[in-house]
């Protein structure tokens, strides 16, 4: 990760919005239609060449391929990269049960009108889909992993950026609802996976590249869960889950790591989510270089008070989302500035870079906003950040 001490760094948190030349591929992947794979993966590195010199070209500092290597999912592309799971259809009781569904809690419970429509667009057959894990975890996605590393390192270099970093998932939102056949305790399964996924991990940082590990599914659980359980034992159920992040990082240098929590992509009301009091204590265990989280959201922008009380280890950096991903408002760069030096005013300026909310793409086939205006958002981030630092570090604007 690209270190500086006179300025805050500008990244996002790795979705971008994918271009329709690779869309048309990953559609007939999706779908198990023919397609040429050779034209494919010429495709895929020319269009990560592409997207990696517009973040270049908007001023952000630490970039990523798009998440474009991921294929359909950000979370369940792991799902090609490893052996021991199955999937089958739900069942009836299956799609009732609010933890196994991704289609309960009492945000859609409370807003079902909004949601009835807003589920015309975006849900994909996976969704209705049961993993089951009936025999041993072993990673097989070295010649995938190794793909998109070398891509994002070509790009990156033909940009001249020195930051760059490849999101992978956690092992709380690699295998959300997974019935276990094999293993036989949750502890057993999640560390056996925690597992799996240090290789990717390990790969991507003896690469020389930051690993970014996403996981959305350690919040999102929260609105399923409580009530009927009350909230130390949702706090128990993601301890576990901190547990086997940190035991996938074990040997990884900490300054190579970013954590991304989020409450999910989805620009729906969000009134039932967990508030961030309640993990941010359990987040600041893991053993990461650079905590990211939603700080623009407006059902969790108050949330900056947290930082009054707590402050991260030495070492360790912030990075608020301070662009929002779910709103085609372009924010003004003075209010990203504001956002960030708020922050920097209690937990030290050395100690923040400037992030969004979440990706600017649920999926490639899911946008949440018009590629023009992520690039424009973006803009507005470095923008942002170099405010902030001029307010900062004290420097008058004409001298930056």
């Amino acid at each position: 990760m690209t270190q500086t001490q006179d300025r805050i760094l500008a990244t996002h948190v790795g979705s971008l919005v994918r271009p329709e030349g690779l869309v048309k591929y990953l559609r007939a992947i999706e779908d198990g239609a023919d397609y040429n794979k050779s034209a494919y993966e010429t495709c895929l590195k020319d269009s990560i060449a592409d997207v990696v010199r517009k973040q270049a070209d908007a001023g952000i500092d630490v970039v990523s391929d798009g998440e474009y290597g991921k294929g359909v999912n950000w979370a369940f592309y792991i799902h090609r990269r490893m052996t021991g799971i199955r999937q089958r259809e739900m069942t009836p009781e299956e799609e009732k049960d609010p933890m196994l569904s991704p289609l309960g809690g009492p945000d859609r419970e409370s807003f079902a009108d909004f949601y009835a429509e807003y589920d015309n667009v975006g849900f994909t057959r996976r969704r209705r889909m049961r993993v089951i894990c009936d025999e041993p975890l072993k990673y097989t996605g070295y010649d995938q992993v190794r793909r998109d590393i070398d891509n994002l390192k070509a790009a990156a270099g033909a940009a001249n950026v020195e930051g760059a970093f490849l999101p992978c998932v956690a092992p709380a939102s690699a295998l959300p609802n997974v019935k276990d056949e094999y293993y036989g305790t949750e502890e057993k399964f999640l560390f056996a996976l925690a597992e799996v996924l240090r290789e990717e991990y390990k790969a991507v940082v003896d690469a020389g590249l930051s690993v970014q590990i996403d996981d959305a599914f350690m919040t999102t659980q929260f609105e399923r869960m409580v009530p009927p359980k009350s909230v130390k034992e949702y706090q128990r159920w993601a301890q576990m889950r901190i547990d086997a992040l940190n035991h996938a990082l074990e040997g990884i240098p900490t300054e190579k790591t970013r954590y991304h929590i989020c409450w999910g992509s989805w620009n729906g009301p969000h009134m039932f989510d967990v508030p961030f009091e309640y993990l941010v204590d359990l987040v600041l265990t893991l053993n990461v270089g650079h905590y990211l989280f939603e700080s623009a959201n407006p059902r969790h922008e108050h949330e900056w008070r947290i930082w009054e009380s707590r402050k991260p280890a030495p070492g360790r950096k912030l990075v608020p989302g301070v662009v929002s991903h779910a709103t085609n408002v372009v924010e003004h760069p003075q209010l990203v500035a504001d956002r960030l030096s708020r922050l920097a005013r209690l937990v030290g300026r050395e100690n923040v870079m400037a992030g969004t909310d979440c990706g600017f793409a649920q999926s490639p086939f899911l946008r949440r906003v018009h590629p023009s205006i992520q690039w424009a958002k973006l803009k507005m981030l470095s923008e942002g950040a170099r405010l902030a630092s001029d307010e900062l570090w004290g420097r008058s604007r004409s001298a930056s």
